[in-house]
């Protein structure tokens, strides 16, 4: 089979695509015939040599990728035989190994993938899916909420945008560039604003007319997130799920809450991440919270993909799927 492979730290040059020997699933593991893996901002991070707490160091050589969707093709000792043959979707978790045609994955970690939904928005779910319920758990939507989106056209971005519009609030969608914002607006949002021009907190005032933002999803943080900030009213939040930057923002009145989402509290929600999980899957096969999985690229360009991530020209879930399936 073929796989990313990755030796050094570095930038996207150092993924390099390789022909490996066949996984071989051990005690409780089965092995998927991958048709997709999820690619994350974290996974661009990690493979330059982000660390902290949570992230150690990788062990090179590696695998990365954290998310994949395919079919059971063969199963582990302790293995319930029902689960071959079936289509399912894993988040392998810091184990990794998703860029890849085949993937080893804890059966206990194995959701069945709903009939009729692709690969590509299971896999979508199963990692971002899971982000974006955990962030909605921490922080209900109201009907008479006015709400930022920043990022409004990325993977997390569009979710919220879809659970804010559910929800009854007025959504504002910030992305960049004039197709993000066209795909902000596809996605629900009510105003949605280009937030690489100069000004434009000013024409979110205007469109506005008056009201006063009373929540901010911000996965980007810096000036964008300083800005959004200003357009809070009094008793206001902005919630954090990442950034994009390291310009500093300045957060300094208690009058307006300020939060970061994403760590241990997600862990803390009964039944775990599993059931962001769950809820994910669910939502994407009913219809009310759909991943954009549009941006694929081939498993042997993970490297394009990283590139294009990194540099924001992306859209929606950013998706690998194996060369030969495409």
């Amino acid at each position: 089979m073929h796989a990313i492979r990755q030796y050094e730290l570095g930038g996207p040059e150092v993924l390099r695509y390789e022909e490996v020997p066949d996984l071989v699933p051990g005690e409780g593991q089965v092995r998927i015939a991958v048709s997709a893996s999820g690619v994350h901002v974290l996974d661009t991070a990690l493979r330059a040599g982000f660390t902290s707490a949570v992230h150690q160091p990788l062990q090179l050589p590696m695998t990365p990728g954290r998310e994949v969707a395919g079919r059971v093709d063969a199963i582990g000792p302790g293995v319930d035989g029902a689960w071959s043959g079936k289509r399912v979707v894993a988040h392998l978790g810091m184990a990794s190994g998703g860029y890849a045609e085949q993937a080893l994955a804890a059966a206990e970690s194995l959701h069945e993938i709903p009939d009729g939904m692709p690969c590509a928005v299971a896999v979508a779910s199963i990692g971002t899916g899971r982000t974006a319920a955990g962030i909605l758990d921490q922080s209900p939507i109201r009907p008479d909420d006015v709400v930022i989106v920043t990022s409004a056209a990325g993977g997390l971005g569009v979710l919220l945008v879809q659970a804010a519009k559910e929800a009854g609030a007025l959504v504002v969608g910030l992305a960049g560039g004039e197709d993000k914002v066209a795909i902000a607006r596809a996605q629900g949002a009510d105003i949605a604003v280009d937030y690489r021009i100069d000004g434009w907190d000013d024409v979110v005032r205007r469109e506005l007319g008056g009201d006063w933002v009373t929540l901010v999803l911000d996965g980007v943080g810096g000036k964008t997130a300083d800005a959004a900030y200003g357009l809070l009213a009094t008793g206001g939040r902005l919630m954090q799920y990442g950034w994009f930057t390291d310009e500093p923002a300045t957060y300094d009145d208690p009058t307006r809450t300020v939060r970061m989402l994403l760590g241990p509290q997600m862990l803390a929600r009964p039944g775990g991440l599993r059931s962001l999980e769950a809820e994910a899957l669910a939502r994407a096969a009913d219809g009310s919270r759909v991943p954009l999985a549009d941006a694929a690229f081939a498993l042997s360009d993970a490297a394009g993909a990283h590139r294009a991530l990194e540099g924001r020209h992306t859209y929606g879930k950013v998706v690998l799927i194996p060369d030969a399936l495409r």
